[in-house]
């Protein structure tokens, strides 16, 4: 059931400032609805704006009624309904970046009856009028809100229609099951079947199948929508805050000699080819901390890495054997198997100690060659400290950070966020949750072809099923919905 359309002049006329406050070149003050163009028609002087037409621009100077003050001199962009964004009568007025301005101007259309415009309601009105549909209505949100180069990717494909286009096929195949099924139960008692179970079975696979990897890129979209929160951690005066203020490329954390200098989390963020990482440096970690607050940090510092999307683990390449460090990881990793791990031996330039032995594999500190290695350690001390050998740098020297980065990618891309099966990436919590139920569902229905069950179970799963794929593109919602999904939206969106 698509959602009801609902004449433009059923509304108010709304609006609302379309740029973000303060000064600037440039204020846009939006209006939709019916009068959207006699209201500031009452302003507006030059022309009369009810004989032109659509997509135009106009100078002119608006004036407030009665007085004549000049509030500004603007321009007036006109879209005819239904060609524009809410498939309403809208007007775009653009003046001067003052916030004074806006407000007077904001203030005078309100004298001539229209309305401040709710959070989110230009959009919801292009959604209601069918302009949108519920997917492409949320993807506005984050095209507004993306800030790498994939988060703006995967939004764009979003509001394009990409992903509410292949929901859209995917109902269109179950709802011709379904309604063969519904018109068996309109004839239960002859006791027939208009349905083919086995093309139903063959269907059911193939949808099961997409909606699986939708629900596996939901993991990607979510890193992609809200970044990879990269935890460093390691012991006392491994260079952790020195590695962050090279990765960030500014002096953002203190770094002094004295061991327990970071006492809480310093976090900010990177973008590494279009992927949002948030750098989280942590209090060093050891057994006996020097104060309460020292421990306090430390505390949280574990806390944290149960949080992390992935955990970079910092160690003193003069300081640690490979055996303390693979036991420092375990003990770190030993509640969260599948965590992510990244290896990362510091101060490389320092030549006391510019070899490190792993796994029977000699790798000198700061180059890619690799030969067999000689017996340093005991036998038991030549355990992999992870699946992959540890990076070398200089975080002091900012030497090694392509290489930090091209691993943080790789570790990344290899916890699974790749590979999904789908060019659709979801990014959106209520999108998964829709998708799991719809899951669910359908391997009800599969079970049910299995066991032989009777047509109104499965017709009733089946239900549900395209239930929950409708309420992704809005073709099934309720008025709580919708509310909650545009205030989240900012005013003027």
């Amino acid at each position: 059931m698509k959602p009801a359309k609902i004449r433009a002049n059923q509304w108010p006329t709304v609006v609302a400032l379309s740029t973000p406050p303060g000064a600037g070149a440039l204020a846009v003050v939006r209006l939709s609805g019916s009068e959207a163009i006699a209201i500031t028609q009452a302003l507006f002087s030059k022309k009369n704006l009810a004989d032109q037409p659509g997509h135009t621009l106009h100078y002119g100077t608006l004036r407030e009624p009665g007085t004549g003050r000049v509030l500004d001199e603007v321009v007036v962009a006109l879209y005819r309904a239904p060609r524009s964004y809410t498939r309403e009568d809208v007007v775009e007025i653009s003046g001067h970046g003052s916030d004074y301005v806006a407000s007077q101007i904001l203030a005078a259309l309100l004298r001539q009856g229209a309305r401040l415009a709710e959070a989110g309601e230009f959009t919801k009105r292009a959604f209601l009028n069918g302009a949108l549909d519920l997917a492409q209505a949320e993807a506005v949100a984050d095209l507004i809100a993306a800030d790498s180069a994939l988060s703006h990717q995967v939004a764009l494909n979003q509001l394009r229609g990409g992903f509410s286009d292949e929901l859209r096929e995917l109902r269109a195949q179950l709802i011709k099951f379904a309604a063969l099924l519904e018109l068996e139960l309109d004839f239960g008692e002859e006791d027939v079947e208009f349905a083919d179970r086995t093309g139903l079975a063959r269907l059911l696979a193939e949808v099961e199948g997409v909606v699986t990897g939708l629900l596996r890129s939901f993991e990607l979209g979510n890193v992609i929508k809200h970044g990879i929160t990269t935890v460093i951690a390691g012991r006392p005066n491994a260079g952790k805050s020195t590695l962050l203020n090279a990765l960030l490329r500014e002096e953002r954390a203190i770094v002094s000699a004295t061991p327990g200098t970071t006492r809480d989390f310093i976090e900010d963020e990177v973008i590494i080819e279009g992927l949002r990482f948030r750098f989280v440096d942590t209090a060093g970690l050891r057994d006996n901390p020097a104060d309460e607050v020292e421990a306090i940090g430390v505390r949280r510092t574990r806390e944290r890495i149960g949080q992390a999307a992935l955990l970079l683990y910092l160690f003193d390449l003069t300081e640690l054997t490979p055996a303390e460090v693979q036991a420092d990881i375990a003990e770190l990793t030993t509640t969260l198997p599948h965590l992510p791990v990244l290896a990362v031996g510091n101060k490389q330039d320092l030549g006391s100690f510019n070899t490190y032995q792993v796994s029977g594999i000699k790798q000198t500190a700061g180059t890619e060659n690799q030969e067999p290695a000689t017996e340093t350690h005991e036998p038991e001390t030549r355990q992999p400290i992870i699946s992959n050998q540890p990076i070398f740098i200089s975080a002091a020297r900012r030497e090694g950070l392509e290489e930090l980065q091209a691993a943080l990618l790789a570790r990344v891309r290899g916890a699974g966020l790749a590979g999904t099966g789908t060019a659709t990436i979801v990014t959106n919590a209520r999108h998964a949750r829709a998708l799991e139920v719809a899951a669910q569902h359908l391997a009800a229905v599969r079970q049910g072809l299995t066991e032989g069950r009777g047509t109104e179970l499965l017709a009733a799963d089946l239900r549900h099923a395209l239930g929950a794929l409708g309420e992704i593109t809005g073709e099934i919602s309720s008025d709580d919905l919708l509310t909650s999904i545009f205030t989240q939206f900012c005013i003027g969106k």
